[in-house]
């Protein structure tokens, strides 16, 4: 009897690159994201079957081309710049459901902090400073913030 593993071999599978940015007046952005994701992919030696280029949210959960880009079993590695290109909360679900399937996703620019309590912190505030500011001064806020928090998380306590 001959048992085959269900997943697909990576080799065999196609290689798909992912940009997103917030708003249609980063639409330059998306651009040179995406041939950012074309620069890595060709200095990897990946074959590109898919582009996919999106003007939404990364909070939004129904974005119609991620969809279709997570559901085409034929693409074995997606590649994004940073984590929430792809989305701001659930990457790691993500990431697990591909890899069950023998799939995967390569991001370029990991986090700069080692602390996923941060980078968390990090996207609520984010999300919650583009509803508040408005998407085009989120994205400075939200870094202000992380600075305050990465220099608080480096002090020791000075009470104990």
């Amino acid at each position: 009897m001959i048992v085959r593993d269900p997943a697909p071999q990576q080799e065999s599978l196609k290689v798909a690159l992912s940009a997103r940015v917030s708003s249609a007046d980063q639409k330059a952005d998306a651009t040179l994201q995406l041939e950012r994701l074309r620069e890595y992919a060709l200095a990897k030696g990946h074959q590109v079957s898919k582009e996919i280029t999106e003007i939404a949210s990364g909070l939004n959960d129904q974005r119609p081309k991620l969809m279709k880009l997570l559901m085409d079993a034929s693409v074995g590695t997606i590649i994004v710049e940073q984590k929430d290109r792809l989305t701001r909360f659930g990457f790691n679900y993500i990431e697990q459901f591909m890899q069950m399937q023998g799939r995967k996703i390569e991001v370029l620019f990991p986090s700069d902090t080692d602390n996923e309590l941060v980078d968390d912190f990090v996207a609520v505030i984010t999300s919650m400073c583009s509803r508040i500011y408005g998407r085009r001064n989120s994205k400075r806020r939200a870094e202000q913030v992380k600075n305050c928090i990465e220099q608080v998380m480096e002090k020791p306590d000075e009470d104990h």
